[in-house]
């Protein structure tokens, strides 16, 4: 619990400095003087104002915020020798440029932090595919598990070299959500690592999802890279324990159905339950280089989907790791490519979810931001950033949305400002930001009680 409030509070602070340093960075390049740069909202708990700066440096109480405060006509009476230093007095191009900032340096760092990624390399699994889910999308184009996947693309576009697991899962997800077809080039072999390579075409258009969850994967039928389907650490008292199965089984066949991999296993574990009901089956597992049969009946558990079975272990082995990174150059690209697209993504669900093709479910808030930050920081360094990238594209993305209290909303002021070559009437300005205030705090609201949903499911399954 404590890493994870340190961990999200230390991510939101720097996304917030660094979004509202944004914002001062360039209204000090544009001549605008910076009254207050804050930090959280609320009673300040540190402050300081570096000799001969006109600016005063805040660090608040409420972290879930910050604001540049500039030296303006319309919130103080503003001195005349010192009019040129109002924000409102600058040119339009200046102030579009201020409230653009913040934004774009959130954007910024996240190119940032995947480059740095990309640099020093990050531990992933190897491209070599599980045994898909029956009657899934992926077991119908003809994969069988143990291909070792050396291209990918969407579309028509390129194939181009797949370097981990991750990168599977990543185009899997933008193709689903975006509705375009997969195209992965794969080597055939029992263990991935040589053979002829084939061309293995997705049909994703045709799935209509609507949220990045488990099931859509299910539905692909590529869940997880290709493990060795030994089982782990069992549970006292849990099925497999009661069954008589132990760590390092190697399990090969239940009952007709013949093993290849630990994710077709869980399959396998998880469909044993039939109206309600788990069905005994005999396991042939290989112990100590001799084989045994043994009947095992799983434990029957409810989700939202209906019954499904468990044996309390941990089925299949670690999947084999490879470590992905580019040089200088190319860690930057691959850093902009990635930012640029989490961010298209980003846009189009949101797009989708205003029209209701996708599910406001994929609406996270707070409480689901700082539990996936405690994980992430968990697992090192590397993963912390990469969730703190992906946070910065939220967190850039959301504010260019043209919502009145946002940023993009006063961007699209001044859109109008330049068309017409008048501001926005302060009547119109009033209706415009209580409507954005509502319309914002009906998103909150909906983020909220996704993720209290989402804990008391986990708790209570």
């Amino acid at each position: 619990m404590l890493l994870t409030i340190v961990a999200f509070v230390v991510a939101l602070g720097v996304l917030i400095a660094v979004h509202e340093y944004g914002h001062y960075r360039v209204a000090v390049a544009c001549g605008v003087k910076v009254l207050r740069f804050s930090v959280g909202f609320g009673k300040p708990l540190l402050k300081w104002q570096p000799k001969g700066s006109p600016t005063e440096f805040v660090l608040a109480a409420f972290p879930l915020g910050g604001y540049v405060k500039m030296l303006d006509e319309r919130e103080a009476p503003v001195a005349p020798e010192e009019r040129h230093l109002a924000f409102n007095t600058q040119p339009l191009r200046s102030r579009a440029a201020i409230v653009a900032a913040g934004p774009i340096a959130n954007l910024l760092l996240a190119v940032v932090l995947y480059s740095v990624v990309n640099w020093t390399g990050v531990e992933e699994g190897k491209p070599l595919l599980g045994n898909p889910v029956v009657g899934s999308i992926a077991d119908q184009a003809g994969l069988r598990g143990g291909e070792l996947v050396v291209g990918a693309a969407l579309g028509d576009d390129d194939i181009e070299p797949v370097q981990s697991f991750e990168d599977v899962r990543w185009l899997l997800t933008r193709g689903a959500l975006d509705g375009q077809d997969a195209r992965l080039s794969v080597r055939n072999s029992e263990n991935g690592a040589a053979g002829s390579t084939r061309e293995i075409k997705l049909g994703l258009a045709a799935m209509n999802a609507t949220d990045a969850d488990l099931e859509l994967f299910r539905k692909i039928g590529i869940i997880s890279p290709w493990t060795k389907p030994v089982l782990g650490e069992l549970v006292d008292g849990g099925a497999a324990a009661r069954s008589g199965l132990k760590p390092g089984d190697l399990v090969l066949r239940v009952g007709e159905t013949s093993i290849v991999d630990g994710q077709q296993l869980r399959e396998v574990i998880r469909h044993s339950v039939k109206d309600s009901q788990a069905t005994t089956q005999i396991w042939q597992v290989e112990r100590e280089g001799r084989l045994q049969d043994i009947s095992v009946t799983p434990e029957v558990l409810q989700d939202a989907n209906g019954s499904f079975g468990r044996i309390g272990a941990y089925v299949g082995a670690a999947p084999e790791m490879v470590t992905v990174h580019y040089g200088f150059a190319e860690g930057i690209l691959k850093g902009v490519q990635r930012t640029w697209e989490v961010s298209a993504l980003t846009l189009r669900m949101m797009g989708r979810m205003v029209i209701g093709q996708a599910s406001v479910k994929n609406l996270s808030g707070p409480l689901t931001i700082a539990d996936y930050a405690g994980k992430s920081a968990s697992m090192g360094l590397t993963q912390y950033l990469i969730f703190m990238a992906l946070i910065s594209v939220s967190l850039g993305v959301l504010n260019l949305l043209p919502l009145p209290v946002l940023d993009g909303g006063h961007l699209m002021y001044y859109l109008w400002e330049g068309i017409t070559g008048r501001g926005v009437s302060e009547v119109w300005m009033e209706r415009l930001q209580r409507g954005g205030v509502a319309i914002l705090m009906v998103m909150m609201s909906i983020a909220l009680f996704n993720d209290v949903t989402r804990y008391v499911t986990r708790l209570f399954g």
